[in-house]
C-alpha cells in the first residue's frame, strides 16, 4: 500500500506442503490428521470462491476462525511431543511460527488463503529466465515484461491470449488517440 503499512500474509500451500512431505515419507498419523484438519480450511475456501467480499469474509469468521483456533490448539499440543529436530516436529514449527501470517486470510475478504495463483501465473517467467539475456537491453526486458503481464492476465481472466493480442493489434493502427488511456 502507498505510504501504508505492509502486513505479513503467508501461505497455506507452502505451509501444508512441509506436513504433505512428512506425510508421504512416513505415513505419520499425526501428519494425516493436520492435513485433514487443514483440508477442512480448502473445503469452506472452494465454496466461497467468487462470492462477494463480505460474504467471503462473513463466511471465514463464522467457519474458518473455528477451525483455525481448533487446529491451533491441536498443533501446539501435539507439538510439544514431537522432537523439534524431527521433520514433523520442524514442520509444525513452521506453521506455529507463520500462524498470525497464515491467519491474516480469515479476517480479510479480499485475501486469499495461499498464493498458488499468482505463483502459477510467475511459473513462465521464472522457467524462461536464461532466455530472457536475448532480449537484447532494459528497454526490451521491459517489453518482455509488459508483453507477460497482459498474457498473464488474460489467461487469469479466461481471455485466449493470442486471440486478444491479434485483435488489439487489428484495431489498434485505427484507434482514435484520444480514446487511449
Amino acid at each position: 500500500r502507498e505510504g501504508g503499512a505492509l502486513t505479513e500474509v503467508a501461505c497455506w500451500a507452502h505451509a501444508r506442503r512441509k506436513i504433505h512431505d512428512v506425510y508421504i515419507s512416513s505415513k505419520s498419523a499425526t501428519a494425516e490428521e493436520a492435513l485433514k484438519r487443514i483440508s477442512e480450511l480448502y473445503a469452506i475456501e472452494d465454496e466461497i470462491r467468487g462470492l462477494p467480499e463480505s460474504e467471503r469474509l462473513a463466511a471465514r469468521q463464522q467457519r474458518s476462525k473455528a477451525l483455525l483456533t481448533s487446529l491451533h490448539e491441536w498443533m501446539v499440543e501435539k507439538n510439544g511431543t514431537l522432537s523439534k529436530k524431527s521433520r514433523l516436529g520442524e514442520a509444525f514449527s513452521y506453521v506455529l511460527n507463520q500462524w498470525d501470517a497464515l491467519c491474516y486470510y480469515s479476517d480479510d475478504g479480499l485475501a486469499e488463503v495461499d498464493n498458488n495463483t499468482a505463483e502459477r501465473a510467475l511459473r513462465a517467467v521464472c522457467l524462461g529466465k536464461k532466455n530472457y539475456v536475448f532480449f537484447g537491453s532494459d528497454h526490451g526486458g521491459e517489453r518482455g515484461a509488459l508483453l507477460y503481464g497482459l498474457i498473464g492476465t488474460c489467461r487469469l481472466n479466461g481471455i485466449d491470449p493470442e486471440a486478444y493480442l491479434r485483435h488489439i493489434l487489428s484495431v489498434l493502427p485505427e484507434w482514435p488517440s484520444n480514446r487511449v488511456d
